[in-house]
């Protein structure tokens, strides 16, 4: 398997009224709007330790054949800061509220070479003077969907944005019926369903993952997907790039239902535990956030990579 495949990663959130303090990240061949970190090393705080592979007390494996054994992303995305699913946190204690204006919050891009994934850069999805903090970065084609509490508006919203000359350009919000709750989203590849996570009224309890057609231009009505829904918590929905395997998070682990004459089957878990926010690339490998604890302390955050055989 070809594991240097050009491929685009979006990792997501699961975003609350309360808090709103995960990372917005997204890994993509090149983006010349992005804005260079200057200090994104330094706000880790000093008392800060990376943990590595050996020092984790829970380290995620893969509970499916057909993957090796979970690994840390290569390269330099990494670090003792917290590299997650909705925002850059270099500090994961830091609150949300402080989040909105430290100057590092926000949505990185990385570009992969031979060694792995390379030094991260910020994009700019909104004017330099204006507070925003954007995350649940999904792109489709030339465009951006991303999510964002902002100045100006009220509570989360999503956007979406257009890439015009190397630019992302023409932002603006996008008007889901607020009776969807759109939780974070992942489109099909011909842009006719969205998969989101909710916890709307209709589910099998807690947050389930739902799907919306998009006729004529007018996202309809969603449906609960029953095959993959439980009494549990179901979120961070993301289609195979060929439409034909959904996985998700559930309990702390990493699940994958495959459609089968056009139907959804039922799951089985591949990556656990602490694993959530999957993404899987061209070539069938698996991107997923992990978290670091110990006991019922949170250490730290990063992306993992677990590799199709």
């Amino acid at each position: 398997m070809d594991h240097l495949i050009t491929q685009r990663l979006f990792l997501r959130v699961l975003s609350t009224a309360v808090s709103f303090a995960l990372l917005g990240f997204f890994i993509i061949g090149c983006n010349p709007t992005a804005i260079p970190v200057a200090d994104r090393l330094g706000s880790i705080p000093s008392d800060a330790t990376k943990i590595t592979p050996e020092m984790d007390e829970n380290p995620p494996i893969s509970l499916s054949d057909e993957y090796d054994f979970p690994i840390p992303l290569p390269g330099s995305v990494n670090t003792a800061g917290g590299e997650d699913s909705l925002f850059i946190t270099p500090d994961v204690r830091l609150p949300a509220e402080q989040q909105l204006g430290d100057g590092v919050t926000g949505i990185y891009v990385s570009s992969r070479n031979d060694d792995g994934w390379g030094e991260v850069s910020r994009v700019l999805l909104q004017e330099p003077d204006r507070l925003a903090l954007d995350g649940c970065a999904f792109v489709a084609g030339d465009v951006i969907w991303f999510c964002s509490t902002r100045e100006g508006y009220s509570g989360i919203n999503w956007f979406t944005a257009e890439s015009i000359d190397g630019r992302w350009q023409k932002w603006e919000m996008v008007n889901f019926d607020p009776s969807f709750q759109v939780g974070e989203l992942h489109l099909s590849m011909d842009g006719r369903e969205m998969f989101f996570a909710s916890n709307r009224a209709g589910g099998s309890g807690g947050l389930d993952i739902w799907v919306s057609e998009s006729v004529g231009g007018i996202w309809q009505t969603p449906e609960p997907v029953t095959a993959v829904n439980t009494a549990a918590n179901e979120g961070w929905p993301a289609l195979s790039p060929d439409g034909s395997q959904l996985w998700f998070s559930r309990d702390y682990g990493i699940w994958r239902s495959l459609k089968v004459n056009d139907l959804w089957q039922a799951p089985e878990e591949i990556i656990a535990p602490l694993a959530g926010e999957p993404t899987i690339d061209q070539a069938g490998n698996v991107y997923f956030v992990h978290h670091f604890f110990s006991g019922d302390t949170m250490l730290e955050v990063d992306i993992y990579l677990a590799y199709r055989k």
